[in-house]
């Protein structure tokens, strides 16, 4: 028996690696495992170059629950080790490489795991060991199996020992704080988070399965009987949809992937990008469109990030641009550089290289789509519009891709690019400027009536809804300085596009002056500027506006972001515009005070009504009057 002390100066090193590593603790299993599969892959090279002579069909790795011993197994058949190579690779270069760590963070605050840096991750079996075990055989010839042995101090022994079969046993003796990890749905779970697409069979425990009866007796309808029968219970998929060529897979095969992915998922992704890179770096994976909801931080963390088929971390900001986190899927690559822990990332050339990669794919995959058949895109538009403003939005380079299939709907359903809509309507929507107009409503049921009003005048009026909807209007007028967006309902429409001719107003300056004050007076001078406009007979009497700019600058500020927050928290701002050419505010200037202020309260009420702010208890209090009105009339 050979017995040592591990050469660090940290009298009891373990304690502090636990420490370090204590918030991300369950991740000893996937360490471990993988630890297990590069175990057999290096065998798998080593019989690639003629080195070894083996049978390679039967490779795996078990983990092993024993809850009445307290130990967790985690048994792989490959290369296993000499006496010499465990006193190297776990003796020397990992307690060497984790002391070198602990001198240099052992005063800082720092969370972060450190698993990973040192290459092998074989002590994070100590976060919930307290004695670990390796029973190893080398599949070198003639190899002697070795048993080593430490109880988590810098102590260990080492002796040769018997093993059957080659490969290696790592035996975790559970520590008393760390029961958790002898529960076998606890370990079933990691294995399903981590381990879920390996590419060696990873078995857990028996599951129970039909066969057809060996004995060939048939039943009552001339079939064979089945029998139950106790099998191996494989957790994962070794070839998941990522790691084969696209003109393999088929529609089908996407779904049942996406499936696998996510199991709580009820609706299918609207279409998939295939991503296979081998140059100037490895990259591959596969992203899903989902249908996204309104609600964009619901969608996130949904991008699995892999590394040679392990799982890493679901949380990719750092590696696809922050719009592209609305995907789901799997990105695998082995060439994004981790930092001390698997599980955080490190930002360099290649990760940069990859996410404007990843953009570029992206936005190609939505141009092809768009070209290739406009009316399936068209289609899928309310659907995956939220994605492609954010983008148009956070990513100038995908804003001038997406400039090219952004579309634009119409209040009557129809679609049209940036430049299809600004051709149609740039003589009939341009105001003496020389601007383009472009009207646009947040709300088509509640701006009904001015929608009509615009299109009586034969002007288009799109659809411009949802929480990025002021941004993206601020960013394309940004972008075209002769393009103007303005609400339906942020003026009247001889102010929304202005022409050089005006109609005559019909109240005389006195009769505006003396009947403005007792409108200030009804509707309230502190909710409404009031205001007279030149308009036609046809048009409503009193109407409620909101100033463009304004609620534009709300609405930012309501979404987040526009730099805005320097203002504190915008107020309403309306204007109440009378129709100086109406027949019934003519009556008004020329009626008694009592009878006048009663059809001024009456006709603002309307207007707010129609605007959709009359609401609660001045709604029942118009209804009731209104009512009485009526009945008086009757």
């Amino acid at each position: 028996m050979q017995q040592g002390s591990i050469n660090v100066q940290t009298e009891n090193i373990f304690p502090i690696i636990k420490k370090f590593l204590y918030s991300d603790h369950e991740i000893f299993l996937r360490e471990l495992v993988s630890n297990a599969v590069d175990a057999t892959q290096k065998l798998k090279t080593l019989k690639d170059v003629g080195e070894m002579k083996t049978d390679l069909s039967k490779l795996r790795v078990e983990v092993i629950l024993d809850k009445e011993a307290g130990t967790l197994t985690i048994r792989d058949n490959g290369i296993g080790m000499t006496s010499e190579e465990v006193e190297k690779y776990i003796n020397q270069i990992a307690f060497s490489g984790a002391e070198e760590f602990v001198q240099k963070y052992k005063d800082t605050d720092s969370k972060h795991a450190i698993i990973g840096h040192f290459g092998l991750g074989f002590y994070s079996a100590f976060m919930v060991a307290s004695n670990v075990e390796i029973i190893t055989r080398s599949q070198k010839p003639n190899s002697e199996a070795v048993r080593w042995m430490c109880d988590g101090s810098p102590n260990y022994t080492m002796e040769e020992t018997i093993k059957k079969s080659k490969g290696t046993d790592i035996i975790l003796h559970i520590a008393e704080d760390s029961k958790e990890f002898l529960e076998e749905s606890r370990i079933s779970g990691i294995l399903n988070k981590y381990c879920k697409f390996m590419p060696v069979p990873i078995v857990f425990g028996k599951r129970t399965e039909m066969i057809d009866s060996p004995s060939g007796e048939k039943d009552e309808h001339g079939e064979i009987k089945k029998e139950k029968k106790e099998v191996d219970n494989q957790i994962n998929n070794i070839e998941p949809a990522w790691t084969k060529k696209p003109a393999d897979l088929n529609e089908d095969d996407y779904i049942n992937f996406y499936r696998e992915l996510y199991p709580a998922t009820f609706e299918d992704p609207l279409f998939n990008i295939h991503l296979n890179v081998d140059y100037p770096f490895n990259l591959t994976g596969v992203l899903f469109f989902p249908k996204l909801k309104q609600n964009m931080e619901m969608q996130r963390n949904k991008i699995h990030l892999y590394s040679n088929q392990v799982f890493i971390t679901d949380n990719v900001e750092n590696i696809v641009p922050d719009f592209l986190t609305l995907l789901h899927g799997v990105i695998d690559s082995p060439d994004i550089p981790l930092n001390v822990s698997r599980s955080y990332l490190q930002e360099d050339g290649n990760v940069k290289k990859i996410s404007a990669h990843i953009t570029k794919k992206v936005g190609d995959k939505l141009g092809s789509m768009f070209t290739g058949d406009r009316a399936d895109f068209e289609a899928k538009w309310d659907d995956i519009k939220v994605f492609i403003e954010y983008g148009m939005l956070t990513d100038d380079k995908f804003f001038d891709r997406a400039l090219k299939f952004c579309m634009f709907k119409t209040v009557a359903g129809t679609y049209s690019t940036f430049e299809e809509m600004k051709e149609r309507i740039k003589e009939t929507q341009k105001d003496k400027s020389g601007k383009v107009v472009v009207l646009y409503a947040s709300d088509k049921e509640a701006q009904h009536s001015r929608i009509n009003k615009a299109h009586d005048r034969g002007y288009e009026v799109i659809v411009m809804e949802g929480p990025l909807a002021a941004h993206l209007i601020s960013r394309l007028e940004n972008h075209d300085s002769e393009l103007q967006f303005k609400r339906v309902d942020a003026d009247i429409l001889d102010k929304l596009i202005e022409r050089d001719e005006e109609l005559p107003m019909l109240l005389t300056e006195d009769q505006q002056n003396t009947l403005k004050p007792i409108i200030e007076e009804v509707a309230g001078s502190e909710k409404f500027k009031v205001s007279f406009a030149s308009m036609s007979t046809d048009e409503s009497p009193f109407l409620i506006t909101e100033n463009e700019f304004m609620r534009r600058m709300k609405e930012q500020q309501l979404a987040g972001g526009g730099g805005f927050q320097m203002f504190g928290n915008l107020p309403d701002s309306y204007n109440l515009v009378v129709n100086a050419n109406h027949p019934l505010v003519n009556e008004l200037a020329n009626s008694e005070d009592a009878a006048q202020k009663e059809s001024i309260r009456q006709l603002t009420d309307l207007a707010r009504l129609s605007h959709g702010i009359l609401k609660g208890e001045e709604l029942t209090t118009f209804v009731e009057r209104t009512v009485a009105k009526m009945q008086h009339v009757k």
